[in-house]
């Protein structure tokens, strides 16, 4: 490559370097920066093997650089990209759209369902940072409630409840009221009392296939038209306990002609024999259908809006028939697909999750490679971060893909400002240094000069990552610390004239003492990294999210007699 064309390559890729680290207000990244410069400028690319090296060179110098110097410098060279950014900024932020009749009701009220089965994947974290996010805009009312009303099939899981409200206070928010739906067994029985009364509900000891055939053929099924009594007296001992499961259910009557069949005379009350796993509501056989609670409960307790996912349509119209009989009057219902995460192998199902668990395949429900709330808050990221992330996904009825690198740029910004800086070079080779000073002293944060330097001594040899050895004869800068030749295997100190990055492109590098590092151990959804950090890291907080300088975020685990435990967050 020519030098013509190497200050072309210089140029267009500290265009796209200040660009990048511009936009997401954190170092730039060198893999970030190679796509679109390549793809603008298609004659770099017979020069594919070289341009790297240039781009490295480049993107040590901007990161080098403080954020307002980053902005100036890309407003002399590029300004129509500064321009792109800030329009982007003073773009109003997308919200979620207007709640239907919102003015029609004194306070706006809204629930969080989950059931208790497991702790949260990633998908449940979007509707109470969708809901809770509703809640501020309009100064409403949020309800936590567990419909937890299916022992065998969903089983609860005693550890989800606590674990559940746990989430949604990561996500930010704190619900009014929390509810179990297992501890209102007896407020559906009364409301189911009552609806029998009115000959809107009958017993039926149908068999589930005979009913089918019923149903979908439009024929009534030979209970339908018992008298109240009878079905009342048939209820109580569905109660009472005096039937088994599949021998008698309570069904609303609708319309069995209605051109649904799915709205045919559905099932309200059914009985269960495994005992709920809560001691208070173990003794209870007759439970409730998530239609016939959910609709019960959300008069009850005022609920104005409903969001469910676009599936669960039928739901709303099964629902209606039970109000209608009450004469109540149904809430708002917005719908939504379903979501889907990229980045991860494993299923969104807390089932598939557990069963992984429960196989070996993954270390439990905070493990790095789970896509579930519990690891990405072990990784260190905030859920500030995942709440922003939903809530611009809308309230599409499509099916809707939530990108982690949007979740990771909201934490970047969140994160970087109070992130100090650490060296871990990943396994790595070791290099004896001839001359310099006894240590280098980089700065926490390059933004917060007040928070001091780290002191990282050199004790004779360091420990570099292998790839940013250069070959014999050329120069490397070993940040903080200086530059250095690389030569009869070995580093040489040749100075600490910082022009040598600026104006000849000499790559900047972290590096470790040979002696002295801490052993550290980085949990990746990728698997598990080795490495060595400088000394200082040992002194972090654990809690504490750091950057690795050219490795990315990472929140301390762990520090013990045979080192660190981190855990990746994103670069």
């Amino acid at each position: 490559m020519d030098q013509e064309l190497r200050d072309r390559v210089r140029t267009e890729a500290e265009k796209h370097a200040l660009f990048n680290a511009v936009k997401y207000g954190s170092d730039a990244d060198v893999g970030a920066v190679m796509g679109p410069l390549m793809g603008e400028n298609p004659e770099f690319r017979p020069h594919g093997s070289e341009i790297p090296g240039v781009v490295g060179g480049v993107v040590s110098e901007v990161n080098g650089l403080t954020p307002d110097e980053r902005r100036e410098r890309l407003e002399a060279l590029a300004p129509d990209l500064l321009a792109e950014l800030e329009a982007e900024d003073e773009e109003d932020e997308r919200t979620l759209p207007d709640l239907p009749n919102a003015d029609g009701y004194d306070e706006i009220r809204m629930r969080a369902a989950p059931n208790p089965n497991g702790p949260w994947h990633l998908g449940h974290g979007r509707m109470p940072a969708v809901i809770g996010t509703y809640k501020e805009l309009y100064d409403g009312w949020m309800l936590c409630r567990f419909d937890d009303t299916d022992p065998e099939t969903k089983r609860p899981d005693l550890d989800a409840y606590d674990a559940i409200l746990e989430d949604v206070e990561y996500l930010g928010f704190e619900p009014d009221e929390v509810v179990r739906a297992s501890d209102r067994l007896e407020t559906y029985y009364d409301h189911a009392r009552e609806l029998i009364g009115m000959g809107g509900a009958y017993t039926c000891s149908c068999s589930g296939e005979a009913f089918s055939e019923l149903k979908n053929a439009g024929k009534p099924c030979p209970h339908r038209d018992k008298d109240p009594e009878t079905t009342l007296r048939e209820f109580e001992a569905m109660v009472d306990g005096e039937y088994g499961a599949g021998e008698m259910v309570l069904r609303v009557r609708t319309d069995i002609e209605h051109k649904n069949p799915a709205l045919r005379d559905w099932v309200a009350f059914r009985v269960v024999d495994t005992p709920h796993p809560r001691e208070e509501a173990a003794a209870y056989r007759c439970w409730p259908m998530l239609d016939f609670q959910s609709g019960i409960d959300d008069h009850l307790t005022g609920i104005t809006h409903i969001i469910r996912g676009i599936d669960l349509q039928d739901s709303a119209k099964r629902q209606r028939f039970v109000y209608d009989y009450f004469g109540w009057e149904y809430p708002e219902v917005l719908h939504w697909g379903k979501i889907q995460v990229d980045e991860y192998d494993v299923k969104l199902s807390t089932s598939t999750i557990a069963r992984l668990i429960e196989e070996g395949e993954l270390d439990g429900w905070d493990d790095p490679r789970a896509p579930t709330l519990a690891s990405v808050r072990r990784r260190g990221i905030r859920g500030a971060a995942v709440t922003d992330a939903m809530v611009d996904l809308g309230l599409s009825t499509s099916d809707v893909d939530l990108a982690m690198s949007s979740v990771y740029a909201n934490n970047r910004e969140l994160v970087d400002d109070e992130a100090n800086r650490y060296f871990l070079v990943r396994d790595g080779v070791e290099k004896a240094v001839v001359g310099g000073p006894e240590a280098g002293e980089p700065p926490l944060h390059p933004d917060h000069e007040e928070r001091g330097r780290r002191r990282i001594p050199v004790g004779g040899a360091v420990r570099v990552e292998a790839e940013d050895v250069p070959p014999n004869g050329k120069r490397v800068w070993l940040k903080g610390f200086g530059c250095v030749r690389h030569t009869r295997d070995a580093f040489e100190y040749a100075g600490d004239d910082i022009d040598a990055v600026r104006e000849e492109g000499v790559d900047v590098i972290h590096w470790v003492p040979a002696d002295g590092a801490v052993p550290v151990t980085m949990r990746t959804p990728d698997g598990d990294v080795t490495g060595r950090a400088e000394p200082d890291f040992a002194e972090t907080e654990v809690d504490e999210v750091v950057q690795f300088e050219r490795v990315g975020f990472a929140r301390v685990d762990a520090h013990g007699e045979d080192g660190s435990v981190v855990y990746f967050a994103h670069r």
